[in-house]
């Protein structure tokens, strides 16, 4: 039996809350459904009905979405440079100011949009990026992995060899290692995002080759004066 959440979007009873001015989070709470599923149906129906959103805003009293000013229309350009320039989405952990100001613009857009009240012009401009939405999920992800990108270009700026993953001499090489060698396991078997690879070719390039030189030597263990070691 297919559950509310499953069906065929939108919803028609979800839309009709939504028109009388009930916002997102409490249609979700009112089905006990997740309120990005709600967010996804309602989507789907102001792309259907352009007038949804001006009777929702009536019903609710509220205030339609914000004016778009100059600003505006320009940090979203930017973000539309950096993504295809980068190919990836601006980092709040980002060295750059620019760039952590860039990722809190990202989020308030995202949150407008979650909330129904996105302006049609930056709607409109952004839908030629893949899923800016996002997830909260989906952007922790990103933020980790940016972090851990962040991570190796300082430890091989550093003049440290790749790091390995197995009998690394430190927990940073271990926990580098680690992730490096997921990265190079998914671009063996083709299942490394495009723009992520990018990435790492752009900002520690040899990545997926690793060490050239081979394992270091370690030094013999002590064994003088142990019994049947001899």
């Amino acid at each position: 039996m297919t559950s509310r959440s499953q069906r065929r979007a939108p919803d028609a009873e979800w839309v009709l809350m939504y028109r009388k001015g009930l916002s997102r989070a409490r249609i979700a709470e009112v089905e006990n459904v997740p309120a990005s599923t709600v967010a996804y149906h309602l989507s789907v129906a102001r792309a259907q009905d352009a007038g949804l959103q001006e009777a929702h805003d009536g019903a609710a009293g509220g205030a339609p979405a914000a004016r778009v000013t100059v600003q505006t229309m320009q940090r979203m350009n930017d973000l539309i440079a950096m993504v295809r320039t980068e190919g990836r989405y601006p980092s709040s952990k980002a060295g750059v100011a620019a760039e952590r100001s860039l990722a809190a613009w990202l989020q308030r857009r995202r949150h407008d949009a979650a909330e129904g009240r996105l302006a049609p012009e930056v709607r409109d401009g952004l839908a030629c990026l893949p899923d800016w939405q996002g997830t909260p999920r989906a952007a922790a992800d990103q933020e980790r992995w940016q972090q851990r990108l962040a991570e190796l270009a300082a430890y091989r700026a550093a003049g440290q060899d790749w790091p390995r993953h197995k009998s690394p001499d430190t927990d940073t090489e271990h926990d580098l290692g680690v992730w490096l060698h997921t990265q190079r396991y998914k671009q063996r078997r083709g299942e490394l995002d495009p723009a992520r690879k990018k990435t790492l070719d752009a900002a520690v390039p040899g990545w997926s080759t690793g060490r050239t030189r081979g394992r270091k030597a370690r030094p013999a263990p002590d064994t003088q004066g142990k019994p049947g070691l001899d």
